[in-house]
């Protein structure tokens, strides 16, 4: 496998806070639930049974893992926000996305949620202060500490790697 199909735009790797680059993130937090619905529009279910890379999830699953994803970040946001660096949940993402909710939902069901959860989560953060952005907690998987500001800049990140997922798939395969 190719790194190209495994890290499509490239690893994740932090980015120095300035206020444009804030502006730019908190476009993309906004805006991922259109771009990723723009990216699976009119898949029909074979396509959206297609792993995207090989040994890689399905569409559909990423759909769903994508929520999963971002539905803890919130909620690591809000405890970064009202908790002194907290510890973190971690969970096991390979196992999520192969229970019932994955395996018998249509993805819209997490396309409309992800529309109503960045909602919330732009609003939660978007006035910010650089203090605020400053906020840590501790990541016990990866074994450290992480700003808000890393925090946005990885989820950021994480949303437009997985829509190049798709739109990489679609395009390898002429859909």
């Amino acid at each position: 496998m190719t790194e190209d199909l495994k890290y499509p735009i490239g690893k994740f790797s932090p980015e120095i806070f300035t206020p444009s680059e804030k502006e730019k993130k908190l476009l993309e937090i906004e805006f991922l639930p259109t771009d990723l619905e723009m990216s699976i529009q009119n898949l029909d279910e074979h396509q959206l049974q297609t792993p995207y890379r090989p040994g890689g999830w399905t569409i559909h699953q990423l759909v769903h893992h994508i929520a999963d994803s971002h539905m803890n970040c919130f909620i690591r946001f809000k405890l970064g926000l009202t908790e002194d660096h907290p510890t973190i949940k971690i969970y096991d993402e390979k196992l999520w996305a192969n229970l019932d909710d994955v395996k018998l939902q249509p993805v819209n069901v997490s396309i409309t949620l992800l529309h109503a959860l960045h909602r919330r989560w732009h609003s939660a953060i978007k006035n910010l202060n650089e203090m605020q952005w400053e906020r840590t907690l501790f990541h016990p998987e990866q074994n450290k500490d992480m700003s808000l500001w890393d925090l946005l800049c990885l989820y950021a990140w994480h949303g437009k790697h997985h829509v190049k997922h798709i739109l990489a798939l679609r395009e390898r395969m002429k859909w």
